[in-house]
């Protein structure tokens, strides 16, 4: 049986990267995203480094994933707005190596200026998101995240809240997979020269792509959908806050509950849990991102 080891939620998110093959990363620092670089940067296998702002890590890492290799970036919530504009030309673009994007948000503005939920940027972007509920989701997310990555041809954004950064859980590792190693991207370099006759075939591109990203969201391991007898009260749950409604319901949910931690929304499960309950609660932590959509 795999050893659990106990992990900051940030560790986890490191190690998961280690072991996936990362060969970049690039961050600026901010509190609660820092711990990730911190934990990184023991991994020699890695160029890690401390980028002058947000907008030169994500291009960085861009650069390192137009290579080929597998690259990552990782920020404070705020930070995404300084790397905004590289950020919605990699949605255009694409990727080639598998590239991951932090969001470390801050409900409550433990130590930030607001408590923007970067999950808009995801929508803004149509990008697909991943939001984990548990450290050993986090490591999981980040282990396949690459692969998915890669598999759709699109940046994903992982969004992380500072209690998920900053709290421990047992995790346990997955085998190393083989680093992986530059290549010239099949159609080649072009499609990242975003000049206006190539940035209008993208964006059909990004749209055409739009049920396919869903549909990975529908057969996501990350999206769960539990039963309960009471059929008055369905909830939706995103990402952390599944672990604060399971606090309450140690014994099993009595409402039916879903569970969000992949976007796109599943549609399909969105329909079963409407359809069979008569009042939708939702949970999650910081704006009304799916409750919004919801409407």
């Amino acid at each position: 049986m795999a050893e659990k080891k106990i992990m900051l939620g940030n560790e986890a998110i490191a190690r998961g990267a280690y072991e996936a093959g990362v060969k970049v990363s690039a961050a600026y620092p901010g509190t609660p995203s820092t711990e990730i670089s911190e934990n990184i940067v023991k991994y020699k296998e890695i160029y890690a480094e401390w980028s002058p702002n947000e907008k030169v890590a994500a291009e960085v890492a861009i650069g390192a994933s137009i290579s080929g290799v597998r690259a990552m970036v990782s920020m404070k919530h705020v930070g995404l707005n300084v790397a905004a504009d590289c950020f919605m030309n990699a949605a255009m673009s694409g990727i080639n190596g598998g590239m991951i994007i932090i969001t470390a948000d801050d409900p409550s503005m433990h130590s930030s200026q607001n408590e923007q939920d970067n999950r808009m940027y995801g929508n803004f972007a149509m990008i697909p998101m991943l939001e984990p509920s548990s450290q050993q989701e986090a490591y999981d997310m980040i282990y396949d995240g690459f692969e998915l990555s890669e598999k759709l041809g699109y940046p994903v954004l992982v969004r992380i809240t500072t209690r998920m950064a900053h709290s421990r859980a047992g995790v346990i590792r997955r085998e190393q997979k083989v680093e992986n190693e530059m290549h010239t991207p099949e159609d080649g370099r072009q499609r990242f020269i975003l000049l206006p006759a190539l940035a209008r075939k993208r964006f059909k591109t990004l749209i055409a792509a739009q049920d396919t990203f869903t549909a990975f969201s529908e057969a996501s391991p990350y999206n769960a959908y539990f039963d309960g007898p009471n059929k008055e009260l369905g909830i939706v749950t995103t990402g952390i806050a599944f672990n604060y409604l399971s606090e309450n319901y140690p014994d099993g949910f009595e409402h039916p509950v879903l569970k969000i931690s992949q976007y796109p929304l599943p549609r399909k499960m969105i329909e079963k849990i409407v359809s069979e309950c008569k009042e939708i609660l939702v949970l999650e932590e910081g704006y009304p991102v799916v409750e919004e959509q919801l409407k």
